[in-house]
């Protein structure tokens, strides 16, 4: 099998600029759609003016067009970074890119994800490291562009503050320039320090790390100073309303052409041959490069089959519970359940996960049938649906321990997922991630103690061979001083 570096690197610059044009054509015939074409440029500019923590809802702040022209544009940048930057793409840049895409469809925009994205260079230019081979911390930054926002639209205003109308003051100035300084050299430092509390068996590592700084930040700024705390803006939109069930048919017919896309030219750049996905398809997934161990080519596929895996989920639980629907969100973790095919995910490893939410709802029934209540959630619940594409990120703990360990972590998010977003408030978008890390933090050291490997169990025999050894040599040693 051939691999290339070069050739992984122009495929992954080849697929982000195609993927942000994809969104670009996306919100032209979104905006056609809803018949919002003219007041485009208006929408998006709400968008951008908008405090938006989590989980705010851009087909309802600024429409679908609006949607996928911020995606679009937010995409742009990172690709332009990405080709032009010295030194080859890697699998980790496009992890990033496709958060940066999805969490524009809820709470990132091109107007706060600026300042975010740019405080790490700062910090890789003081230590003198490579901006091309970081450049995915300046991407897993962006998670904190909620923050932005609050402290230029409506923090320092307080009372002051109407929503549409923008109004700048120095003081919100100075403290998104604070805020930028220090997220440029605490965030870069979290990173490590996260991935040595799970071990590598949470693919989201940012979302962890920057999950606790989150929770710092809100109670800081909140909490501490008796501000009161953000809320998602509500905005009255008809085209909304009216469009509601239609955003269904409009992201089904988009997702499935882009992932026919990735399959098709995957195929065609393997050799015009699937050779090679078995192999891919059987990996564990802990700590995998799968473009330098398989190549591009494969990821793509893998991109495009395990694409369409999760939006057969997402219509199933919307089809099988009441829920959100095909909101801005529900498009945008679309996207984010995309962010490592290329490193770790497959569609092999990541089913049992998928089935844990639909476990645990059926306890909560059965539960609720047993004492008289009644469930208020279904697995289409929007935070549900959003940490599912997260939890995702357990699939490694399923190539290693099994069918059982993805069950119950799938599980154990979804018990998890509708608490962790008043920790931080809303100002982290990396929710879903955050989850996942507190999830594998509970669930890794009982995988360890209870569940080990083939390979652990002969290296524990060895070293009792060798303890039982040590200690007759030592026995026979006595004997002879004593002699």
């Amino acid at each position: 099998m051939n691999v290339s570096e070069k050739r992984n690197s122009q495929i992954i610059d080849g697929m982000t600029f195609a993927i942000s044009t994809a969104l670009l054509l996306a919100a032209l015939a979104g905006a056609v759609y809803t018949g919002t074409l003219e007041s485009l440029p208006r929408d998006f500019f709400r968008i951008l003016t908008t405090p938006c923590p989590l989980v705010t809802d851009y087909f309802e702040i600024g429409g679908l067009g609006a949607a996928f022209l911020n995606a679009s544009l937010c995409g742009y940048v990172m690709a332009c970074f990405m080709a032009i930057l010295h030194g080859p793409s890697h699998v980790n840049t496009l992890a990033g890119y496709f958060l940066v895409i999805a969490h524009a469809f809820y709470g990132l925009n091109l107007l706060n994800m600026l300042p975010c994205f740019a405080a790490p260079f700062l910090y890789l230019r003081l230590r003198r490291l490579d901006m091309n081979e970081n450049l995915h911390v300046c991407m897993f930054a962006t998670c904190f562009s909620p923050v932005i926002s609050e402290l230029l639209f409506r923090y320092t205003l307080g009372d002051a503050y109407v929503q549409g109308q923008v109004r700048l003051t120095l003081h919100g100035v100075l403290l998104v320039l604070i805020f930028v300084l220090i997220l440029a050299f605490v965030g870069p430092a979290l990173l490590p320090g996260a991935r040595a509390w799970h071990k590598g068996y949470n693919l989201y590592n940012g979302g962890l790390a920057y999950g606790l700084f989150g929770f710092l930040i809100y109670s800081l700024l909140y909490r501490t100073m008796g501000m009161p705390a953000p809320t998602v803006p509500v905005v009255y939109n008809h085209v909304y309303n009216t469009f509601d069930r239609n955003y269904q048919v409009f992201g089904n017919c988009f997702f499935l052409a882009v992932f026919a896309v990735c399959v098709a030219v995957g195929w065609y750049l393997n050799g015009k041959s699937f050779r090679g996905i078995r192999y891919l398809f059987t990996d564990t997934g802990y700590e995998s490069n799968f473009a330098k161990r398989y190549g591009m080519p494969l990821c793509l596929i893998n991109t495009g089959l395990y694409g369409t895996l999760f939006l057969g989920y997402v219509n199933l639980a919307i089809l099988l519970t009441d829920g959100a629907g095909f909101t801005g969100p529900t498009i945008g973790v679309i996207f984010a359940s995309l962010t490592f095919t290329s490193m770790g995910q497959h569609v092999t490893n990541v089913w049992p996960i998928f089935l844990g939410y639909p476990l645990l709802y059926g306890i909560t029934f059965l539960f609720h049938l047993f004492m008289g209540g009644s469930s208020t959630w279904t697995i289409s619940t929007q935070a549900y649906i959003n940490s599912v594409a997260f939890a995702t990120g357990l699939c490694p703990m399923v190539g290693r321990y099994g069918i059982r360990a993805g069950l119950a972590a799938g599980a154990l998010c979804a018990a998890l997922c509708t608490a962790t977003g008043a920790l931080h408030g809303g100002l982290m978008l990396y929710n879903g991630g955050f989850t996942t890390g507190i999830a594998a933090l509970l669930l890794l050291p009982i995988m360890e103690h209870y569940h080990r490997t083939p390979r652990e169990r002969i290296r524990e025999y060895i070293d009792l061979g060798d303890m039982i050894t040590l200690n007759e040599d030592a026995r026979v040693a006595d004997r002879k001083k004593d002699n």
